[in-house]
Parts: structure tokens; C-alpha cells; sequence
């Protein structure tokens, strides 16, 4: 039985699907639902049991689920790259991932694990994954702290070759309409670019970028659950890898394909950036794809034109689920 954590989240719920369509149901899907709409992410989807992340913590480390469990996908964690709480980002992002590795390492488990972009910084050392690098990064927020914290745990005990993480970079789709403030700019701007026609984008308060432009890896779900299926049927592959395009564009691009999918001009203004941001904020990012390529995985990444329009045309104007 694989176990798949944050199933009912975004990216979790999306490759629930892409596991269904692929035969496999077998699956305990762990979350924490609470009084969230996430509920509405697992309809339709098949899996064997639901869980709650605490219920199953407690039963794996008591070793009452050891016979049943193939595999790990970890993708539950707090995503909030504003969350204050630096101990409960260690409690969730870094121990708990911490048990789950050690428990796979001893019953010789693979585990595969959501890593994050956010690790990068501000960019100044690049956006490679090379194993050299990692150590090196300084993130500019506590929650890519925490990601970066288990990347090099996982490099300190030369676990490559047993474990597989994945940094996300700016992903948007179906299902995440519960992630709150989280959400994608294209769903937040989404009703009034439907009804007024206008979107608002930050303003930049560094001079080396105009208002609009700053430049992000915007890589579409449906693409991110294709490269983790890859690692998924090949589990002799380990080590951390970047999940992008490969190709930074700006929020001023997104916009305009938004319009695009609506089948209107359009226009956007600027506002000032939230003060909570400020120096916090990531104005460049793009993957370096190079050692994803090198581990085999050839996938071909949609345009942020086409998987705009895709999420804008067959999701967001019909209200509708992957």
C-alpha cells in the first residue's frame, strides 16, 4: 500500500488522479482535512483509507503499519512562506519529515518528499540542485528554512540514493481553491479579471525591475505530477531535484495570458508590496533542469500559455476539480 501525505492538497489530490488513472488505488491517503474545503479534492478520487496525519504518525511509529506500506510520497507539510511560527514549522516541515525518512531507511522503504524552490533565497548562488550547492543557500523565509534544514540532513548522511526530494517551484492549477492567501496569483486575480477585466500586480521597490516584472518558474500541476510519477516507477533514482520549467517569466506575462484565456484586453495595475514581503521576496527564480535530465526524465513542459489558458478555460470558468 503506497501512502501519499497532504492527499488531499493541491499537488497531492492532483497525483491522487494521475495514481487513479494509472491503475493504482491502493493508497493511504493521510491529511488533515479540519474545517478546510479540501474535503472537495478527493471527490471522485479512489483510494483505500484516509487518515489523519497525527493517527498515522502514531501508528507508524508504534510499527502497527509496517507490513502495509510499499512507500512514502511525502507532500503534506505547512506551505505558508509567510507563517511566523518558526516551531511549528520544525514540528511539521522538519521532524516529522525526519520520522518518516528514518522509519522508510529502517524497513527499507523508498520515500520520495516535497522539498521547495523557496530554499533558493534570493537567488544570488543560482537555482542549481547540485548536491555542492545546497548547504550554501540562504533562504529568506523560515518556511524554505525548514526545507532547506532536511536537504541537508538527507546530504549530511548520504542518503541520495535512498530518499528523493522535489523543489517545487511556482506551481498553479486545479485544486488549490483552499489554500488561503497561498493560492496562485492567477486564481486570486482570476474573478476580477472575469468581471472588471483588470488584475493588480506588485509594484517593485528595486530599481532593476519595472513594476510587473519581476520573473518567477510559474510550472503548471499537471506537468509537476508527471516529473514525480517519473521518479515514482523509478525508485532507484534518489537525491533532490528542481521542479520547473526551466523558464522564468513575469507576472506581467501572466497576466496578459490570462486576458488571453478570457478573450479580452485587459488591464493591470500596480500596488505596493505588503510590508510582510518586503526583503523576503523572490524576485527572480527559474529551475536549472539539468540533473532532472540527467536522471533520465525527459517530460516537456507546457507554456505558460498554454497551461494558463488550460486551467483558466477547463477549471476556473467551469468551478470544476481535477
Amino acid at each position: 500500500m503506497l501512502v501519499l501525505t497532504g492527499g488531499a492538497g493541491f499537488i497531492g489530490s492532483c497525483l491522487l488522479k494521475k495514481l487513479n488513472d494509472c491503475g493504482k488505488t491502493d493508497i493511504i491517503v493521510v491529511d488533515n482535512l479540519a474545517k478546510t474545503e479540501k474535503w472537495k479534492n478527493l471527490v471522485g478520487k479512489k483510494y483505500e483509507m484516509y487518515m489523519h496525519k497525527q493517527e498515522f504518525f502514531m501508528l507508524l511509529v508504534q510499527g502497527k503499519l509496517d507490513k502495509e506500506i510499499e512507500g512514502i510520497i511525502h507532500l503534506g507539510a505547512c506551505s505558508s512562506t509567510t507563517e511566523q511560527n518558526a516551531d511549528y514549522l520544525m514540528t511539521n516541515n522538519l521532524n516529522y519529515t525526519k520520522t518518516l525518512a528514518q522509519w522508510c531507511l529502517k524497513n527499507g522503504k523508498k520515500m520520495w518528499y516535497a522539498s521547495s524552490a523557496a530554499t533558493y533565497g534570493d537567488g544570488s548562488l543560482g537555482y542549481s540542485d547540485s548536491d555542492e550547492l545546497t548547504p550554501r543557500l540562504r533562504p529568506l523565509n523560515m518556511y524554505g528554512y525548514s526545507k532547506q534544514l532536511f536537504d541537508e540532513w538527507l546530504l549530511k548522511h548520504r542518503f541520495q540514493d535512498k530518499l528523493t526530494g522535489f523543489r517545487f517551484f511556482n506551481v498553479f492549477g486545479p485544486n488549490e481553491y483552499h489554500k488561503d492567501s497561498m493560492r496562485s496569483m492567477i486564481l486570486k486575480a482570476f474573478p476580477r479579471a472575469r468581471d472588471e477585466k483588470k488584475i493588480s500586480l506588485f509594484a517593485s521597490d528595486r530599481p532593476d525591475y519595472a513594476d510587473g516584472e519581476q520573473k518567477r518558474d510559474f510550472v503548471y500541476v499537471k506537468d509537476v505530477v508527471e516529473v514525480i510519477m517519473y521518479f515514482y516507477k523509478n525508485p532507484s533514482i534518489g537525491g533532490i531535484y528542481n521542479i520547473g520549467t526551466g523558464k522564468a517569466q513575469s507576472w506581467n506575462e501572466v497576466a496578459k495570458a490570462m486576458f488571453k484565456a478570457l478573450g479580452t484586453e485587459g488591464a493591470i495595475e500596480y500596488v505596493e508590496m505588503p510590508d510582510i514581503l518586503k526583503g523576503k521576496y523572490q524576485y527572480f527564480t527559474e529551475a536549472d533542469l539539468t540533473k532532472l535530465r540527467k536522471a533520465g526524465c525527459k517530460h516537456q513542459f507546457m507554456s505558460l500559455e498554454e497551461s494558463v489558458g488550460d486551467y483558466v478555460k477547463n477549471y476556473l470558468l467551469k468551478e470544476t476539480y481535477l
